[in-house]
């Protein structure tokens, strides 16, 4: 059953104080979650003074392979729905002594995105928002000519047998994953409103990058 936003809000709260443990857990049946997101965000092309936006930061497990790219001239952006995540998030921040990160807790959906934006992403997030084409569409207006959206999710894997796919969100499921989730495909969306999509599946196509360029 797919969970409705406040019972996300619910979950992650829950889950804030040992998430980045628990997502960590994963290495134990190879799914190498680190390395997807380093992947992910240097599929980003950002480079520094540029303003890159997150949706779904969480803790800010990202946050360490973004700055190096943007420089103490660039600006990054953390949107999340759970105020105990970005609890987390604004630690991690401190403890780094990170300036120029800003961290907002807000639906996605309804999220204004800085003028000239140069990136966003999103990592195990946007299949999880209701409305994630808004976000896609929201955020194609907000880009600058040449600046990519990358998201990097889980999807049902087209060669799995069923019971493969349902043993996989079972284990998925303490992060709010069901079956039900996969009829969302925000890699078909992005074709809408960005002339490139690329895909790139991972892990036997359990996840994927998506890319597109405005």
């Amino acid at each position: 059953m797919v969970l409705t936003k406040n019972a996300i809000r619910d979950l992650y709260r829950e889950r804030a104080g040992a998430y980045d443990i628990s997502a960590n857990l994963y290495y134990l049946i190879g799914f190498r979650e680190a390395r997807f997101r380093k992947q992910a965000i240097s599929r980003l092309g950002i480079k520094e003074g540029d303003t890159v936006v997150e949706i779904g930061c969480g803790t800010g497990l990202n946050f360490r392979y973004v700055m190096p790219h943007i420089g103490t001239t660039g600006k990054l952006v953390g949107v999340d729905l759970t105020d105990s995540m970005l609890e987390k998030a604004r630690q991690r921040v401190v403890s780094n002594d990170w300036q120029n990160v800003d961290l907002v807790n807000a639906d996605a959906s309804q999220y204004a995105f800085p003028a000239n934006t140069n990136a966003v992403y999103s990592t195990f997030a946007l299949t999880l928002i209701p409305e994630f084409e808004d976000v896609i569409a929201n955020a194609a207006r907000a880009l600058t000519p040449g600046g990519r959206l990358v998201i990097l999710d889980l999807k049902q894997p087209e060669r799995w047998p069923l019971w493969a796919v349902k043993i996989g969100v079972l284990l998925t499921r303490p992060f709010g994953v069901s079956l039900d989730l996969a009829v969302r495909k925000p890699w078909i969306a992005m074709e809408k409103y960005f002339a490139n999509v690329t895909v790139q599946e991972l892990y036997g196509g359990f996840a994927y990058i998506a890319v597109g360029e405005k």
